[in-house]
C-alpha cells in the first residue's frame, strides 16, 4: 500500500504542476473575474507548495491531499471559464 500511495502522490504532484504550467487566465487581470482567476491560481500554487512541504516532512497522506485540493481549485477554475487550456490536454474535465 505504501508504494501505491507514493505513486499516486507523485502522479498528483506532477498533474498539478503541469496544470499550473498550461492554464492561462482568460479575463483581464484588472477585472473582478481576473481577480478570481488570480485567487484560484494562488490557491493552487499554495497547495502545490504545501504538498511539497508535507513530502519533505515524510507525510505523503497530507501531501496527496494538498495536491488534490490544489488540482480541484484549478480544475474548477477551468470549468468556470477563468482559464484557457490546450484543447489536446487530458489534465482537465473540459
Amino acid at each position: 500500500m505504501a508504494a501505491e500511495l507514493e505513486e499516486k502522490t507523485d502522479r498528483y504532484e506532477h498533474m498539478l504542476a503541469d496544470a499550473l504550467a498550461v492554464a492561462e487566465p482568460r479575463p483581464p487581470a484588472d477585472t473582478p473575474l481576473g481577480a478570481a482567476a488570480a485567487d484560484v491560481t494562488e490557491m493552487a500554487e499554495s497547495y502545490l507548495e504545501d504538498g511539497r512541504h508535507f513530502r519533505e516532512a515524510d507525510d505523503p497522506v497530507n501531501a496527496l491531499a494538498s495536491y488534490s485540493y490544489g488540482y480541484g481549485w484549478l480544475d474548477a477554475g477551468v470549468r468556470m471559464g477563468l482559464f484557457a487550456v490546450p484543447e489536446d490536454t487530458e489534465l482537465f474535465t473540459t
